[in-house]
């Protein structure tokens, strides 16, 4: 099968970035990005991000999680440790986020080192989900191959009548990562391909410095 994608183009011109512009501390940065999408653009999941490993198998992989939290060291989501993802840091923690916010033509790329959060924070945030979802992180052994959907079906009805009238625990193997970051990458998409791109990265004495990249 053929298809040729050549003519697909389209201009971004909605907005620039600037050195000038630019907060000197890029979580601030990001957070500045960050809101601004979710008020002017309220129908796209700001949150959703794609998180990059290297497989067991050596291949690299990205698939889109949920952020759920930010703090002055990293960001935070949260998973089945037994998961594809999770075997893959336990065996390299260097990870890759992206976030890609087509309506206002942006990017955010971020290379850090992921490790588990606090087992008290992964509590809190557990017992804050909707009821469906706990159960859920029990129900399914994630990335694990099953027969079928129907699999799933009885493992939420088993789990449904185990749990009817007690406390839904955290499984020891669901819980959150902090991703801690060592480079920011802004991208703002510009006419004719020459994009903004604005770079932080830390020095040798763990300052961040800015830089220009060509796009």
């Amino acid at each position: 099968m053929t298809e040729d994608l050549s003519n697909y183009r389209k201009s971004y011109d909605k907005f620039e970035l600037n050195e000038s512009d630019v907060d000197n501390n890029p979580f601030k940065q990001f957070q500045k990005w960050f809101r601004e999408i979710d008020n002017i653009f309220p129908e796209v999941e700001a949150n959703a991000m794609t998180l990059s490993t290297i497989g067991t198998d050596g291949f690299p992989k990205g698939r889109v999680v949920l952020l759920k939290s930010i703090n002055k060291e990293g960001f935070i989501f949260y998973t089945n440790y037994n998961s594809s993802k999770g075997q893959d840091i336990e065996l390299n923690p260097n990870v890759g986020l992206s976030f890609f916010w087509d309506k206002a033509e942006r990017q955010i790329i971020i290379k850090g080192t992921a490790e588990k959060i606090d087992p008290e924070l992964s509590e809190a945030y557990f017992q804050s989900r909707p009821r469906e979802s706990r159960l859920g992180a029990w129900a399914s052994n994630q990335s694990e191959v099953i027969e079928n959907a129907q699999v799933l079906v009885e493992n939420m009805k088993s789990l449904e009548d185990r749990f009817s009238d007690s406390h839904i625990p955290r499984p020891e193997h669901w819980g959150g990562y902090i991703v801690k970051p060592i480079e920011f990458e802004f991208w703002q998409g510009r006419p004719s391909r020459l994009h903004d791109r604005i770079r932080y990265c830390k020095n040798s004495k763990d300052n961040w410095i800015i830089e220009r990249l060509a796009p």
